[in-house]
């Protein structure tokens, strides 16, 4: 099976409790990946969950380093996370550009994917900010250079294109509701497989010996729900679209 490193799809929060006169803030570490680990990990897929607030210090620093892996999943982390390790913001100093690095690595023969959500593609007041970078470049998709969500609160159906492939094989034809996604353009040598409101929501494409995938929508709370995540082919589509990217590696 593959070897997969998933980076992001965490966040901190933070809230302020009123009581009366008194005030209390807390914070607290808030994983949203639990669904898809342990799908992967069900069909026996090696999982590492770098977590957001280490991937800037943590996330593979050279194609050596990306090497242990066969597959690389971005999900709801921006590039900034990618970009500004903390030599760089902090100490003023040159670091590698993760965003190059992983694009050599997938041209190289690796397998990388895109989930979408509120810091992915170009996300949440543009703030995820992968257009215009070597991401973009490898991706199946174009990515608009402004916010790019499409908030659908009445719930909006996937449903497969009819294109044969190991990506989706096996899936229905119509899929569980989503509330949102994000609004993405099919680059011409794509292989659309699924949309939503007629716009690509699962893409893939290969790129140099690599393959990529973007799914345009979220794999956890809040655009996926339990409708999507209880589904018996939730595990069955990441378990083939990790088993597609990962290839001969």
């Amino acid at each position: 099976m593959s070897r997969v490193l998933l980076a992001g799809e965490s966040w901190v929060a933070r809230t302020t409790d009123v009581k009366g006169f008194d005030a209390i803030d807390r914070a607290q570490l808030e994983i949203g990946a639990e669904a898809l680990l342990a799908a992967l990990r069900a069909e026996g897929h090696e999982v590492v969950h770098l977590p957001s607030h280490a991937v800037a210090t943590d996330f593979p620093a050279s194609t050596a380093e990306l090497d242990k892996y066969d597959v690389v999943i971005l999900s709801d982390i921006g590039a900034n996370s990618l970009l500004l390790h903390p030599q760089v913001f902090n100490q003023g100093r040159p670091f590698p550009n993760r965003l190059k690095l992983l694009a050599e690595w997938v041209r190289g023969g690796g397998g990388l994917a895109m989930a979408g959500g509120y810091l992915s593609f170009q996300g949440f007041q543009a703030k995820a900010n992968f257009h215009g970078t070597p991401i973009e470049d490898v991706l199946p998709v174009e990515i608009l250079p402004y916010d790019d969500r499409v908030e659908c609160p009445e719930g909006v159906a996937g449903e497969l294109t009819g294109t044969a492939h190991p990506v989706t094989e096996g899936l229905d034809a119509q899929w569980p509701i989503l509330l949102g996604y994000q609004r993405l353009i099919a680059k011409p040598d794509a292989a659309v497989l699924a949309t939503v409101e007629s716009r690509p929501l699962l893409a893939v494409r290969a790129e140099g010996a690599g393959r990529t995938l973007a799914f345009a929508s979220d794999i956890s709370p809040h655009w996926a729900p339990t409708e999507f995540m209880e589904w018996q082919g939730y595990r069955r589509l990441f378990h083939q679209a990790v088993t597609w990217l990962a290839g001969d590696r």
